[in-house]
């Protein structure tokens, strides 16, 4: 009975906040073609990076999508990144965070799988970021909202550890616009010369793949550090 009260004043905080029942679409969004990517019970529609599993240590409760970095003797359980089962190219796509102080994750897009090693050796990233206490705050493009090493939010907007921050990525056409808490932080275009000079002088200049595509999986990241996703939705572009 206790854990069902705390669900339901948790369920009615969220409504309150947000406007509506988390991990929801309402009569006009189903109109409008949103698609729910995570149902907020299971971890149906994700897998783990070049695998058709996911692994334990990424879990449902609350109605959040969570990475569970408990140690038990030590080592936590296994997790990793994890990859929407679907490709995408033209969308609309949202979702809320919240990150642990001192935390870091993100939010990695146009994702390829195949020879490379890791989601980011293709895939350009939202930062997710505890922008007070993690070291990356202390790096200009590597801050929360920042497309991670590539360029920095216009303006900051991300709230304090623990609590909630909506995020979108609007993609059309190899365009890009990043939205933090109903602003947008961030906005460039792919496969042009100015993005070219983006990624030479980023970190990621030494892998061929990166930046290059302009479809592909979503994926969330395991840094090591506990973070929760909820209203986890898209929408896709004609």
């Amino acid at each position: 009975m206790k854990k069902y009260i705390v669900f339901s004043i948790l369920t009615f905080i969220s409504i309150l906040t947000f406007g509506q029942k988390a991990n929801s679409l309402t009569a006009q969004e189903k109109k409008d073609g949103w698609k729910l990517l995570f149902d907020g019970k299971s971890t149906t529609g994700w897998r783990n990076y070049k695998s058709d599993k996911i692994n334990p240590g990424w879990k449902v409760a609350e109605g959040t999508l969570y990475l569970d970095t408990t140690r038990v003797n030590g080592k936590r359980m296994a997790a990793g990144d994890i990859v929407t089962v679907d490709e995408y190219e033209n969308y609309e796509f949202s979702i809320d965070w919240k990150i642990q102080a001192c935390g870091n994750s993100g939010v990695i897009f146009n994702v390829q799988e195949g020879a490379h090693d890791y989601v980011w050796n293709t895939g350009p990233e939202m930062q997710v970021l505890d922008n007070v206490c993690h070291p990356d705050a202390k790096i200009i493009k590597h801050r929360a909202g920042d497309l991670y090493d590539l360029i920095s939010c216009k303006t900051e907007t991300v709230k304090p550890a623990d609590e909630w921050n909506q995020a979108k990525i609007v993609a059309n056409k190899g365009h890009y616009t990043f939205w933090l808490n109903g602003v947008q932080t961030v906005e460039f275009t792919m496969g042009t010369p100015e993005w070219d000079q983006l990624v030479a002088g980023s970190k990621f200049k030494s892998m061929p793949d990166f930046g290059k595509f302009t479809k592909g999986k979503i994926s969330l990241q395991d840094h090591g550090d506990q973070v929760w996703f909820r209203n986890i939705k898209i929408k896709e572009l004609k």
